[in-house]
């Protein structure tokens, strides 16, 4: 179904990504850390879509559509590398801690924060050039919003 998309991502120097396939990258990404720690809660479900709503103004439907492609995009895809080397070239620095306070909101989402959450998070975060300090702020604006 991702098959180009997958064989653009996984080129050694893959071309910029077009509009959609950044967002398709995102969505894979958002799904990835939710399902860091095995468990893949509706909670974390509805705030994938909301992030997607948020960020690239989409309907309900076409939120959940995309969070359905992103999740069969994200059991295929081989590593978390390919997705934040897509990310990172799509968005733009100062845009890039919004990204991470969607992840953020996503791990937040059903109330546990898990070490293994914790980790791919870091993880992220240092791949899309973003360090733990603006990483843990970005966190706490989004405990701050979420009560």
């Amino acid at each position: 179904m991702f098959g180009d998309f997958l064989k653009t991502l996984l080129q050694p120097a893959p071309p910029r990504l077009q509009v959609t396939d950044a967002r398709r990258a995102l969505a894979a990404l958002l799904v990835r850390v939710a399902r860091a720690d095995g468990h893949y809660a509706p909670e974390e479900a509805v705030r994938i879509e909301k992030v997607l709503i948020e960020r690239y103004a989409l309907s309900p439907f076409e939120a959940a559509k995309l969070r359905g492609e992103a999740e069969v995009l994200e059991d295929e895809a081989p590593d978390t590398v390919r997705f934040t080397r897509a990310i990172k070239e799509a968005v733009p620095y100062e845009d890039r801690e919004s990204v991470i306070e969607g992840l953020w909101s996503v791990v937040l989402a059903d109330g546990v924060r898990d070490s293994d959450e914790d980790t791919l998070l870091r993880l992220v975060a240092n791949l899309l050039g973003v360090n733990d300090r603006d990483s843990a702020l970005a966190r706490k604006r989004v405990e701050a919003r979420l009560g």
